[in-house]
């Protein structure tokens, strides 16, 4: 995922000063971070599971108050329409929600002299639950350079033990026109709300990994009722399974699981140390790539050949294994680009890719990555193009048959095609792996 840094910041500038977030959030989501959050490319909503957004939906009439402020006036269902759900009637409840969304934005550092508005209230297997959202009375400009201007707040209210708890405050400003948002309930965080935006949302609980590595999930068109739906989810207690997707995929139909950052930033406190990248350049690539690899590379080029690979609308941290980029060429002129992906604590992929001149890369080869095993990295490649090994500081040797040994140089090497065995020699001793046709 490549996420420029202002976007992020830009982000970032959007919401409160009670927003919660992990401390090391930037290098979390950004390439350089090694607990880094990985979601689907397509949409900026990577930062979401982090960044507490919520949605809106209306007009909007800004007039500046001579001050330097702006008074914001906002015609939305958050703020002015009816409440919605099956406890839409009981103003007992209601009260308590307001009440405990007073208690919770009490010495803020935002105006929040307008009324609270219960946008849905209802029952679910979790206790009670509702969704209030309140006007930002006046505001200015919180991001550049779409010139975006903060609205208004909104959180959930969950059961607790210890009673009724409003959750982080996510500040809403006039680009999230219109956007679902969604928050996981209960103490084993398996009940899931998502409010209803007024476009289709599909939901898979669960995914699995098909033998070469790619993800495979099963979706079901989610029904909603009276503002919201109620779904039973696996426990999400340490890491995220399920996967929420509007109706057709794009930003503007992107749903964000508020308390997602809950699960996946436990300790707020941790740092997020740099990943351990460990990079290659086979011989005779620069040739082909016309010049360094790693300059030249383009990543309109490669990161839609990954599609399959990644999990389209989840949420997953990328696992402690080493970041593997190998750039090599093939025996019939192509460019050969090796990328691993890691999600959480399972087993990393790795995937080849290849692409002839400034054509966008191909998915070739791809499989699981066993970092404990002598040959990590065996991969054949199609068409006879050879066999791409990768052992981590061994110097590689093969041989075709009961043939010679033949040097294959220091970490990673494309073997031939027809090469049957790998040597893999360390510190620690000699290995030799059979490669199978």
């Amino acid at each position: 995922m490549t996420i420029e840094e202002s976007e992020v910041q830009g982000l970032l500038r959007r919401v409160t000063d009670d927003l919660v977030g992990p401390p090391t959030l930037l290098d979390n989501v950004r390439r350089g971070g090694r607990r880094r959050l990985l979601r689907r490319r397509a949409v900026l909503a990577a930062v979401c599971a982090a960044v507490v957004a919520v949605p809106v939906g209306g007009v909007i009439h800004l007039a500046d108050d001579g001050a330097g402020k702006v008074a914001v006036e906002v015609a939305s269902p958050l703020f002015d329409g009816p409440t919605r759900g099956d406890l839409a009637g009981d103003e007992e409840y209601l009260r308590q929600v307001r009440e405990a969304w007073r208690q919770r934005t009490k010495g803020k550092a935002f105006d929040a002299r307008s009324e609270p508005h219960v946008v849905w209230a209802g029952n679910t297997p979790a206790g009670p639950a509702a969704y209030v959202a309140q006007r930002a009375t006046v505001t200015g400009m919180v991001s550049e350079p779409g010139n975006d201007r903060l609205i208004g707040y909104a959180a959930f209210a969950e059961p607790t033990a210890s009673g009724l708890r409003i959750m982080a405050v996510g500040g809403m400003n006039d680009s999230m026109d219109g956007k679902s948002t969604a928050v996981l309930l209960g103490p084993r965080r398996d009940v899931l709300v998502v409010l209803d935006a007024g476009y289709p949302v599909e939901f898979s609980p669960t995914f699995r990994y098909a033998p070469d590595g790619r993800v495979e999930r099963t979706f079901q068109r989610v029904a909603f009722r009276d503002g919201a739906a109620v779904l039973s989810v696996p426990p999400q207690r340490d890491r995220v399974t399920f996967a929420l997707v509007g109706v057709p995929f794009s930003t503007a139909t992107a749903v964000d699981v508020t308390n997602a950052d809950d699960i996946l930033f436990p300790d707020r406190e941790k740092g997020s140390p740099e990943p351990r990248w460990v990079t290659h350049t086979l011989p005779g690539a620069e040739q082909v790539w016309g010049g360094d690899p790693a300059e030249v590379v383009k990543g309109s080029q490669w990161r839609g050949a990954l599609a399959a690979y990644e999990d389209r609308g989840g949420v997953h941290l990328a696992g402690d294994a080493p970041l593997l980029v190998v750039h090599g060429a093939t025996p019939d002129g192509r460019r050969l680009l090796l990328q691993t992906i890691q999600f959480d604590d399972d087993p990393a992929r790795a995937i080849a890719l290849l692409a002839r001149g400034d054509a966008p890369f191909q998915p070739a080869a791809s499989g699981f990555v066993d970092w404990k095993a002598p040959l990590p990295v065996r991969l054949r490649l199609p068409a006879g193009q050879g066999v791409l090994v990768v052992a981590e500081g061994a110097a590689l040797s093969y041989r075709v048959g009961a043939g010679r040994w033949q040097d294959a140089g220091r970490g990673a090497a494309l073997l031939p095609a027809d090469a049957t065995e790998v040597r893999v020699t360390t510190a620690g001793g000699t290995a030799t792996v059979r490669i199978d046709s």
